[in-house]
């Protein structure tokens, strides 16, 4: 479930942006099966990819036992909600930009004065973990190393910074994805303590 439900909402966010020409795929490298929009190893892309994060958070917290973080929890999450929601508000024109920065900010804030949750500092300490492939995995998709991109962005729809071939967007992309992922599997593991 911490993986299914998330992987519904971005696929529907997916086909919309697809549809509309914020972001596109290269046939070049695909099998040719689609279902709407989308390409199937794109639809596969929210299934695999969350799985191997969850996997990497849980290995990270067993093997890791102090939560470093944990203190200054509410502070990350504090100035990353006002950051990235001024940012995505001055952005607002720009539809992968203005959505993606709005919706972090938004999530980060139900999480911090609704939620409350304990497991913050440890989401925190493991995405670091979790740039590493990321930039590189993310870096071949967007055209770092092969002859074309297999990922396309519209550079009229985000503000044009890369890092290397990857649109800065796609950090806080990534960063919404895992932690919708991490957050429900929490909530999950904790009603099964209380059973």
């Amino acid at each position: 479930m911490a993986i299914l439900i998330p992987a519904v909402v971005f696929i529907i966010w997916d086909e919309a942006f697809t549809y509309m020409g914020i972001w596109g795929f290269n046939p070049q490298y695909l099998t040719g099966i689609y279902l709407g929009e989308l390409p199937i190893e794109e639809i596969l892309f929210f299934i695999c990819i969350p799985y191997a994060c969850l996997f990497t958070y849980f290995a990270i917290n067993s093997l890791v036992e102090r939560d470093y973080l944990f203190p200054h929890q509410e502070l990350i999450s504090s100035a990353l909600i006002i950051l990235l929601l001024i940012f995505g508000i001055y952005h607002i024109d720009k539809w992968y930009t203005g959505v993606t920065f709005t919706l972090l900010s938004l999530t980060l804030a139900f999480l911090l004065l609704k939620i409350k949750p304990r497991f913050m500092g440890r989401f925190y300490f493991a995405f670091a973990f979790l740039l590493i492939p990321f930039l590189l995995v993310n870096g071949i998709l967007t055209g770092s190393f092969i002859d074309s991109e297999v990922v396309w962005y519209n550079d009229k729809e985000n503000i044009g910074i890369r890092i290397a071939t990857i649109p800065f967007e796609d950090i806080f992309y990534g960063m919404l994805l895992v932690l919708c992922n991490v957050s429900i599997f929490e909530w999950l593991e904790e009603r099964a303590r209380y059973k």
